[in-house]
């Protein structure tokens, strides 16, 4: 598509490139823009597209480009052109794309938007990062206490093309409090004079503009919500948050905590734009501290350097313990910190996961040192040296459970992201543990042949 695009653009066949454009969906046309800018690495194919885009659509389009991108546009755009697209774009999107431009693009920006709408911006970027208030629009419709469905119907004719939904009507009293909301399906089967305050839903589920955006975006999966009231400290509606922001939300929060679990530090751009430097500063302070603390393994080895003169086959399953413990932990882990993030696991259940873990721990341990019993009966005959890698098997898959399952639970209780006691930190103390069990009881069950 980007080089068919290229080619009648070329050829100023720019009619044939618009009736192209209105039949694609706005997100494939966004990545079709990025696609070309990417391609023929200049701005031309890219601005010319975007020119030959209906109004309604450009801002549509707009919204869905990534920042870089948007960015290049509003440097190429004149002042009127840059003002049509952004009377068009939803102020939540206006928002989300300020916070990502330079001071002098944000400057050039709210120079080109109406007084109303920079007023509300500059409200919305004073909001903290992580709050409801970052991610909320006032673009919904709101309906006062006392009307009927048919004066409804006629506010949403009026004011609905400019909003960003229309399904849920919000109601409010004379103080703009928050009293309930009414769909747009109870309203279509009920009689014209109906008042929406006998159909509306007087419980509704609500967000502070304060409240964790994260906290938020579980709301809406926990109660399938298309869209959610943000109210201020007196109960009074200033906005709105849509699914799409949730899922926008969700996204990003998963992101962290894989960047987190790996341990690197958290990074804010897209894999391909973020520079090599950047990349390996968020993942160069983790890898120092988990190469030091790896440290205590070797001096654990160090330690036991008698006993491995004594009998160097104990060294060759040191690799194979040390493995297992950290691919346990890793398991366990992996599982606490998703039921933690899905609020499946709270603080109260500690007992209960440790319990539930120690039980799995032993089925595997047994299973696994029932294994290596038998290979290494098989491969070397000793069944002294089988006895204490299988015993240390399960005490490790033990440790390593217990590990995975109370250091995320603990982080949690201290008001950190359980995701940072994720894989490398576990393994790290895992691999320590099993050293030390393991030439624990090699001193313990072998220590005529160790002498």
């Amino acid at each position: 598509m980007p080089e068919k695009i290229l080619e009648l653009l070329d050829e100023k066949k720019y009619l044939a490139v618009k009736e192209i454009a209105e039949e694609m969906n706005t997100v494939d046309l966004a990545e079709l823009i990025e696609e070309l800018y990417e391609e023929n690495e200049d701005r031309t194919a890219m601005m010319k597209l975007f020119r030959l885009l209906p109004k309604e659509a450009a801002a549509d389009v707009f919204s869905y480009l990534d920042a870089d991108t948007q960015q290049l546009i509003i440097e190429t755009l004149t002042d009127y052109e840059l003002r049509h697209v952004l009377e068009d774009l939803y102020l939540d999107d206006c928002v989300d794309m300020i916070e990502e431009m330079p001071a002098n693009v944000v400057k050039r920006v709210l120079k080109n938007s109406s007084p109303e709408n920079r007023q509300l911006i500059n409200q919305y970027l004073k909001y903290p990062e992580d709050s409801a208030g970052s991610i909320m629009t006032n673009e919904y419709v709101g309906l006062k206490s006392g009307t009927s469905v048919k004066s409804a119907f006629d506010i949403i004719r009026r004011d609905g093309v400019d909003k960003e939904t229309i399904y849920t009507c919000y109601v409010t009293d004379a103080s703009r409090r928050l009293i309930g909301y009414v769909t747009v399906r109870e309203m279509l089967l009920s009689p014209l004079e109906t008042i929406v305050d006998d159909i509306m839903e007087t419980h509704p589920i609500y967000a502070h503009t304060l409240d964790d955006k994260e906290e938020i975006a579980k709301d809406f999966s926990k109660y399938d919500m298309l869209s959610m009231p943000v109210v201020d400290n007196e109960n009074r509606i200033v906005g709105i948050i849509t699914i799409d922001d949730a899922v926008d939300v969700m996204q990003d929060e998963n992101t962290e905590d894989f960047e987190k679990m790996a341990g690197m530090a958290p990074s804010e751009e897209t894999y391909l734009k973020t520079p090599p430097f950047k990349l390996a500063k968020n993942r160069i302070i983790w890898l120092l501290v988990l190469m030091l603390s790896a440290m205590v393994t070797g001096g654990l080895l160090e330690h036991y350097e008698a006993a491995i003169a004594g009998l160097p086959l104990l060294v060759s399953f040191i690799p194979m313990l040390m493995d297992t413990g950290g691919n346990c932990g890793a398991q366990a882990s992996t599982m606490i910190i998703r039921g933690l993030a899905l609020d499946e696991i709270e603080l109260k259940d500690f007992f209960r996961v440790w319990w539930k873990e120690i039980r799995v721990a032993l089925i595997c341990g047994a299973a696994l040192s029932a294994v290596n019993f038998i290979r290494i009966i098989i491969q070397y005959g000793d069944i002294g040296v089988a006895a204490v890698v299988s015993l240390t098997l399960i005490i490790t898959v033990c440790v390593a459970k217990s590990l995975g399952c109370i250091l995320p639970i603990i982080a949690k209780r201290m008001k950190l992201d359980p995701a940072i006691m994720a894989s490398p930190i576990i393994t790290t103390l895992t691999d320590a543990c099993s050293v030390f069990v393991y030439f624990t009881i090699a001193m313990a069950m072998l220590r005529g042949r160790l002498i």
